[in-house]
């Protein structure tokens, strides 16, 4: 198929499952979309076990496998996604914010990689290196899954932008993370470097350059807002800068998604100020808005569908099970150890920490970079693994973190 086929297929069924979680499931629109995709693969596959000889799960695993859901994630769709949700995050909150949102993008990432790696190895029996590339892919809050639940949860503010902030930039310090632990564990594949120092460099390219490179981005674009009132123009100038942007960050080697990031905040909060007109302002929300809303039917109907790459056994349903609940006690530890770090110096809200435990979904991301492995021994279990966390996160904590908060959260807010 060619790639025009494959996108208006993929449109296509986002459109028509959509449709039946909308007049049956009635479940928020991703993740009923993805349950409808994911039955629609179990019914087929199961129906290819009944009937001798159909071989349609051979033929689907062929074209699923062919789209290349890691490219078309980290290097498409990522940009786009990371764009929009950071334009719609006040950065006059996020200030207030910024060092629960710092810890959490950085120790907890690093908490969470050690402990999920270290579990994994020792479930597994894999090299520890190779397992904390999984606690490296796994660890990150998927932003579009996050900012998708963040809709429906009707959260206080200064918890919906601690969530919303962290998932929005430990992302871009796990894909790092991972980068480097790749690096590491499988130097004979696509490795960006063998050695510490290496690691270090690179580290420091990425994070640090992909910050410096969307905010001169973002500003550039800015100033040339400045002197334009035509708001199709300006929302085409958004979307360059989304895209090319994020293109240039993998050209020249830096964090495209910490770019990404930095380049939507600035043009949500400066531009939207200083660089807009109401009317502007109006049509790049909504034009935004639609990207997200497309993207995130697409992206969770592509996951969906991916269960036709997955190769499962009764060894690998355990150790994904087992996964879970070491994502879990790894997110907990995520959030409360930056938290019981500030509780001196500030104070915090009801709920706080269950909250952001259960609220720290896993996504597509995750499965992408697991995708992205070079091939080994290792990289089905670990695809395999990562694929029923995502699964667990998604429809069961998004269904129920809503729930959860109205429970937990109903305190007046302290802060």
């Amino acid at each position: 198929m060619t790639l025009l086929q494959i996108a208006a297929l993929l449109i296509v069924l986002a459109g028509l499952f959509g449709a039946v979680n909308y007049l049956f499931l009635k479940l928020p629109s991703a993740i009923g979309i993805l349950v409808v995709a994911l039955a629609a693969s179990l019914g087929v596959m199961g129906l290819d076990a009944l009937i001798p000889g159909l071989n349609v799960t051979a033929a689907i695993r062929e074209q699923v496998i062919g789209i290349e859901f890691s490219e078309a994630l980290l290097e498409g769709m990522l940009g786009l996604l990371l764009f929009a949700g950071a334009l719609h995050v006040n950065l006059s909150d996020l200030r207030t914010q910024w060092a629960p949102v710092f810890l959490m993008a950085t120790l907890g990432i690093a908490l969470s990689t050690v402990i999920v790696g270290t579990g994994f190895s020792w479930i597994t029996g894999m090299p520890l290196l190779a397992a904390l590339t999984f606690g490296a892919l796994i660890s990150p809050t998927d932003p579009v899954a996050v900012l998708g639940v963040l809709k429906q949860a009707n959260l206080r503010k200064s918890l919906e932008t601690k969530i919303a902030g962290e998932s929005l930039f430990n992302d871009g310090v796990g894909y790092v993370v991972f980068l480097v632990l790749v690096g590491l564990a499988f130097p004979k594949g696509d490795a960006h470097g063998s050695g510490l120092t290496d690691a270090a460099i690179l580290f420091f390219q990425e994070a640090v350059g992909g910050a410096v490179l969307g905010a001169v981005l973002g500003w550039l674009t800015f100033r040339i807002m400045r002197r334009i009132d035509d708001y199709s123009l300006e929302v085409l100038l958004t979307l360059g800068l989304a895209f090319g942007g994020y293109e240039l960050a993998v050209w020249l080697h830096v964090s495209a998604p910490i770019m990404a990031v930095v380049a939507g905040l600035l043009i949500g909060e400066v531009g939207a100020k200083h660089g807009m007109s109401a009317e502007t302002r109006d049509y790049v929300d909504r034009f935004w808005e639609l990207i997200d809303e497309v993207l995130n039917a697409v992206l969770f109907l592509m996951i969906g569908v991916e269960v036709f790459a997955i190769a499962f056994s009764v060894d690998v349903f355990v150790a994904g099970i087992l996964s879970i609940g070491l994502a879990l006690v790894a997110r907990l530890a995520a959030v409360l150890v930056p938290i019981l770090i500030l509780r001196p110096f500030r104070e915090f809200g009801p709920g706080v920490v269950p909250i952001m435990t259960w609220g720290g979904l896993k996504g597509g991301i995750s499965v992408a970079l697991a995708l992205s492995l070079p091939d080994s021994e290792w990289k089905p279990l670990i695809l395999s693994c990562t694929y029923i966390v995502v699964l667990f996160s998604i429809i069961v904590q998004g269904l129920t973190v809503a729930p959860l908060a109205s429970r937990v959260g109903r305190e007046p807010e302290l802060m």
